[in-house]
């Protein structure tokens, strides 16, 4: 369904195997958060989403362990930026800004995705899905 979905938006992107239960199942246990169905389908499918110069729209759960963990447990990030373990990142925007899900009381209660603004430290929302997220980023709808 995803990799339909995004060739049906461009064919510049590339997809790797599905990710193993097992590399899903280190998500949970290291960022201690429920992957929301969307994203969880998606890396079912493929373990990312890169275009032709392998930059991700959709990282791999990997670098998605890797880059939020990188975020939460940074300390000069602690003394400068509101604490990022509310927030699931799952895309880079390439000028230092990150996408995630929001997460609270311990829970990716709703669909939507919002942007972390590196300059300002502002948390804004972007899109209602991450269907609306990819079309919109791919097509240069979501401007931030």
């Amino acid at each position: 369904m995803w990799k339909k979905y995004i060739n049906s938006i461009s064919k510049e992107y590339n997809f790797r195997d599905p990710a193993a239960e097992s590399e899903i199942t280190q998500i949970k246990d290291k960022l201690n958060v429920e992957l929301p169905e969307k994203l969880l389908e998606l890396f079912r499918e493929t373990n990312g989403v890169f275009d032709s110069h392998d930059y991700p729209l959709i990282w791999s759960t990997e670098r998605m362990i890797e880059e939020n963990l990188f975020y939460r447990n940074d300390e000069e990030y602690k003394e400068i930026f509101m604490p990022f373990d509310h927030l699931l990142f799952f895309a880079p925007s390439g000028i230092g800004d990150l996408f995630g899900y929001r997460i609270l009381n311990g829970h990716i209660q709703k669909e939507d995705i919002y942007v972390w603004n590196h300059e300002d430290d502002s948390r804004t929302w972007i899109a209602s899905s991450l269907e609306e997220f990819i079309k919109g980023w791919i097509n240069s709808e979501i401007l931030i």
